[in-house]
């Protein structure tokens, strides 16, 4: 690739300084003492929210919906926070590693119990985002992130509504933990895979922030070729800032990661070989941030682990 389309592709990614974000320095492996989520939150009736819930793959966009003008936007804004925060922090910080991001998982379950998972199936969920940030699942291919997550506190929250994601900016806003840097899931049970906001998302709207995913899309869960746990890894991707591989189409600019290669559309299952683009390459068919199978993903590229430790930098410390 090459040409003025390239150089508005590396505006965040290539011409800024990496530096770790002040994310906890938590050891990831060292869980914090969690309940098992046995203590049911009863919430009183409120009214529905007028927003409704979107969706994953070929039914449409799992985040907020950005136009090209504004995705410009928000990397000259990106670029202007990370130029200002550079500036700022010392040789140390600019060292540190990413950190650990704690995560506060919400049960929402229907009065018949439909949607409960149990604590041990949340671990193992938390050990998938593991592996897939830590370049685990590829070694020698996909990128080490640096970042890495720990259970924070399971909650149980019963209400019908809230288990089918209806009132989701309701139930949100009255059950979401921790700052800025703290990743929430709630899961539900909707025609959504997942939906996640972005980081820059976080000023206008903190009291949302997050991701909310289906509760069958868990490690051994029931979905067809979406239940070993990948859809929260697509989601928290999204949460820390990532777009689509396929954002844009073919063009240089596409997901402005100058590593992830250009692609026309979103991948249906999991091909051998796929190439949408007459762009160099073939399609990321393997990235997470495509929409293939679950058993088809396995990598982030060091590009898409540069973008989100800037992005965890300028939004998320």
């Amino acid at each position: 690739m090459s040409g003025p389309g390239l150089a508005a592709k590396a505006l965040v990614t290539a011409t800024l300084v990496v530096v770790g974000s002040a994310l906890p320095t938590q050891t990831a492996a060292a869980r914090p003492p969690v309940g098992d989520g046995s203590t049911c939150v009863q919430p009183k009736p409120v009214p529905a929210d007028a927003s409704a819930a979107r969706t994953r793959g070929d039914r449409g966009p799992d985040h907020q919906v950005l136009s090209a003008a504004e995705r410009a936007d928000v990397a000259r804004r990106t670029a202007r926070i990370l130029a200002q925060k550079n500036q700022s922090l010392d040789r140390r910080a600019k060292r540190r590693a990413p950190g650990t991001i704690p995560v506060y998982v919400h049960v929402m379950t229907a009065k018949d119990g439909t949607g409960s998972v149990t604590r041990s199936r949340v671990d193992r969920q938390i050990d998938v985002l593991n592996a897939a940030f830590s370049g685990a699942e590829s070694p020698g291919v996909a990128a080490d992130t640096g970042f890495r997550f720990v259970l924070a506190d399971l909650e149980r929250h019963v209400d019908n509504a809230w288990h089918s994601d209806r009132q989701h900016t309701t139930y949100r806003a009255k059950t979401r933990r921790g700052g800025v840097a703290a990743l929430n899931v709630w899961l539900v049970d909707s025609s959504d895979l997942g939906v996640a906001t972005f980081p820059w998302e976080y000023a206008a709207n903190p009291k949302i922030d997050g991701v909310r995913v289906h509760y069958d899309s868990l490690p051994g869960r029931g979905i067809t070729n979406y239940s070993l746990g990948k859809t929260l890894v697509h989601e928290a991707g999204h949460w820390l800032g990532l777009y689509h591989t396929f954002q844009g189409g073919c063009t240089d600019l596409n997901d402005e990661v100058t590593d992830t290669v250009a692609q026309g559309g979103p991948t249906k299952g999991c091909p051998v070989v796929q190439d949408t683009c007459a762009l160099p390459g073939s399609d990321p068919v393997h990235n997470y941030m495509d929409y293939s199978y679950d058993a088809c993903y396995s990598e982030f590229t060091p590009g898409q682990a540069q973008r989100m430790q800037q992005m965890a930098l300028a939004y998320r410390s």
